[in-house]
């Protein structure tokens, strides 16, 4: 058992939750919390640590059958957790990795993100995008995907939706008008309420932040500006929810 935080494993995993150039570096992420390890594929795990404690309880040792893992004392693992309540199993995961191509296969049905910064938010949306039967999600400028809050908000969504992260969204985005699929922008200066379009073909629907909204230059390139209409003196909606609006509306749709 794991009792120092002077531990190689211990200070390793400190570094991957802090530094994100770590993550990269080793192409591996952070899963932490009993349903998220539930979630993630087991060929993927690349360490499994659990505390001294949650081997204790009922069906944990069951819930571990299959995989290697270490223990750690609890003092140890509270130092380890980017949670305030730790619920005793944190796994290292290798990143899955995705072309753009392989996002625009069949019917396409997208969600471009930019300036995104907000780990839950961001999180949310690829939780959201992959319940309304999203096909993948670009994202530019936005928080990183791989942060330990980012995929806790997931709920195991990081290892399922297909995801793509560009550097020069512009150019992306010329890329998916070549491929046929349509730009929708939710704009404030959008004439077409939402759900008086049809995103039935290949779509993509680019979200902004709530700061900023989309720049200039991506907006430019939307084919439809559309809006949410809203009663009050209200002017936008959180990202998250304008995308989920958006998303389930094209699902509707595409099931009918």
């Amino acid at each position: 058992m794991i009792t120092s935080t002077a531990n190689q494993q211990v200070k390793h995993i400190m570094q991957l939750a802090k530094k994100a150039e770590e993550r990269r570096k080793e192409n591996v992420f952070l899963a932490e919390g009993v349903r998220i390890f539930e979630e993630m594929p087991k060929e993927r795990l690349r360490g499994v640590y659990v505390s001294e404690s949650f081997l204790k309880k009922d069906g944990h040792i069951k819930l571990l059958e299959g995989s290697a893992y270490e223990t750690v004392s609890d003092a140890v693992f509270r130092k380890m957790s980017d949670t305030k309540t730790p619920q005793g199993i944190l796994c290292i995961v290798e990143k899955p990795q995705y072309e753009l191509g392989a996002l625009l296969k069949g019917n396409a049905f997208l969600l471009v993100l930019e300036g995104i910064r907000d780990p839950g938010n961001l999180g949310m949306m690829l939780r959201t995008a992959e319940g309304a039967g999203v096909t993948g999600v670009i994202a530019c400028g936005c928080a990183d995907l791989h942060a330990p809050k980012t995929v806790r908000a997931t709920m195991g969504s990081i290892c399922r939706v297909p995801f793509y992260e560009t550097g020069d969204l512009e150019k992306t985005l010329r890329i998916l008008k070549e491929q046929g699929v349509v730009l929708y922008a939710a704009h404030l200066q959008g004439r077409n309420n939402y759900d008086e379009l049809d995103y039935r073909g290949a779509a993509a629907f680019l979200i902004g932040s709530e700061a900023h909204g989309l720049a200039d230059g991506t907006a430019a390139q939307a084919d439809v500006y559309l809006k949410i209409p809203m009663c009050g003196q209200l002017e936008s909606l959180n990202a998250a929810m304008a995308a989920g609006i958006l998303m389930y509306e094209a699902a509707r749709q595409r099931r009918s």
